[in-house]
């Protein structure tokens, strides 16, 4: 029987209190993501708590954790027997012939899938993969995901060449506990991005509860991550899920203090939001990029033909007008890695951010610059960074950006919780070979941001509250 349930909103909380004062809790997701990789033997590179010693893990534990249900907080009672519909994300990249060039999702989701299995669910699982325009297309199918997820799992694993309808309802009905049945594509239908009620109660029709693991789309209200919702009495996060809010919002709620927000990348219109959101809420903000342009000539500084938008620069006055209101250190690069063009093979030389030439670009922060906020770091607890300090793609302006990451891989072991929140810096840091030494690595781009940004998250507001 198909019942409705009325979904509470995510309340976003105000600024905490500046509290150090620990509160107990149970063991912490990361902790129990760290047990699950060990007992599967699935390195994980985005549950990085798994390579920690176990008093720095400890020291990991965030004061407290998002307010919805888990998958962890389900025991086999509630789970041996019954049909799970696990939304994933296994978007991951193939090559012309089909072969998964990076399987950094799919052993994502294992911990969820075993923990499923291991307690006797059926698993109905279900992803996207690309972007299909009208209807089914052969090298968007999830075939190729198959054969990697019999391997993590070490069991065989069933497909349907569906996502709904008669044959997915009989391939459920054949299954025993503790199998794996993938469904189809959801995207090869147009009514998933349209979150059509209709298409959601056929997805949830197979179903006796929903598992969301798919936080990098948990911003987007589609069917399969919003809409099942409506029609299972039971909808919960999985263990990534989990983790990614425990970091991104949990940290940012009830930050251990001082807490420093880095917040790189080209322009300030793609993370005004961000800037605006951890203003409310950090100690101390340090700006890297080509954002950095603007709050220059926002001053009055010369800035050569670096990137420029014009058209906030009385946004950015206001940006550092508001950090100042609130008693939160702003602090922009000293000296910049300027060069002469666009190009990995340039000509470049430091200078003082107030000595930029005409006809020259900043590309990079200098090594005064890398050097401050290096100091800015040192008593920081917590450290959420986003975007890159320069042109990483080009050795010659990549130092800003690797230098901040080697610091947060130091700080790390001392105990500051270091969240890489997603896009460009996730992708510079795994350059860098320094993912494990994180304390999390975030595995969404836009869910990242908008979390940042205190928005509330569809995929996430449609969850059973604990």
């Amino acid at each position: 029987m198909i019942t409705m349930r009325t979904q509470a909103p995510l309340a976003v909380s105000a600024r905490p209190a500046r509290s150090t004062q620990r509160v107990a809790r149970p063991m912490s997701i990361s902790t129990q993501l760290g047990q699950m990789a060990r007992v599967s033997g699935t390195p994980l590179q985005t549950i990085t708590a798994a390579r920690m010693p176990a008093g720095i893990r400890r020291r990991h534990r965030l004061l407290v954790e998002a307010a919805k249900k888990s998958v962890g907080d389900l025991q086999k009672s509630d789970l041996e027997g019954k049909r799970v519909l696990v939304r994933a994300d296994l978007n991951v990249p193939l090559d012309k012939d089909m072969n998964i060039t990076d399987d950094t999702r799919i052993r994502a989701a294992i911990p969820t899938l075993k923990y499923l299995t291991d307690n006797g669910a059926k698993v109905l699982l279900t992803s996207h993969l690309g972007r299909p325009k009208d209807g089914p297309e052969d090298k968007f199918r999830l075939t190729p995901v198959v054969p990697r997820l019999e391997q993590l799992l070490g069991s065989k694993v069933k497909k349907v060449d569906d996502s709904i309808g008669p044959a997915v309802a009989e391939a459920v009905s054949a299954m025993s506990n503790g199998e794996v049945l993938v469904l189809e594509n959801v995207r090869f239908y147009k009514e998933e991005t349209k979150n059509d009620p209709g298409y959601a109660e056929k997805l949830a029709a197979n179903a006796d509860l929903y598992v969301n693991d798919a936080f990098g789309t948990a911003h987007r209200a589609h069917a399969s991550t919003e809409g099942v919702t409506k029609f299972l009495d039971l909808s919960v996060a999985g263990f990534l899920l989990q983790k990614e809010l425990d970091y991104l919002d949990g940290a940012v709620k009830e930050p251990k203090r001082p807490f420093v927000a880095i917040v790189g990348g080209s322009k300030v219109s793609s993370k005004i939001g961000v800037i605006e959101s951890l203003i409310e809420k950090v100690d101390k903000i340090i700006l890297g990029g080509g954002m950095i342009f603007t709050f220059y000539k926002a001053r009055g500084m010369a800035v050569g033909s670096s990137l420029v938008e014009e058209d906030k620069l009385d946004l950015a006055k206001k940006l550092e007008e508001a950090a100042k209101a609130k008693g939160v250190e702003f602090i922009l690069p000293t000296d910049v890695v300027i060069a002469d063009k666009f190009d990995e093979n340039a000509n470049t030389k430091v200078v003082s951010a107030d000595a930029i030439p005409e006809g020259w670009m900043g590309l990079d922060i200098g090594p005064d610059s890398l050097k401050a906020f290096q100091g800015a770091l040192a008593d920081a607890k917590t450290v959420i960074w986003n975007g890159p300090m320069g042109v990483f793609e080009f050795a010659a302006f990549a130092k800003g950006t690797y230098g901040v990451a080697e610091t947060l891989a130091e700080l790390t072991p001392k105990g500051t919780i270091t969240i890489i929140g997603g896009g460009d810096s996730v992708a510079a840091v795994e350059k860098a070979g320094l993912a494990e030494k994180m304390s999390h690595i975030s595995t969404g781009g836009g869910a990242s941001l908008e979390l940042l940004e205190g928005k509330v998250l569809p995929g996430v507001a449609a969850l059973n509250e604990k």
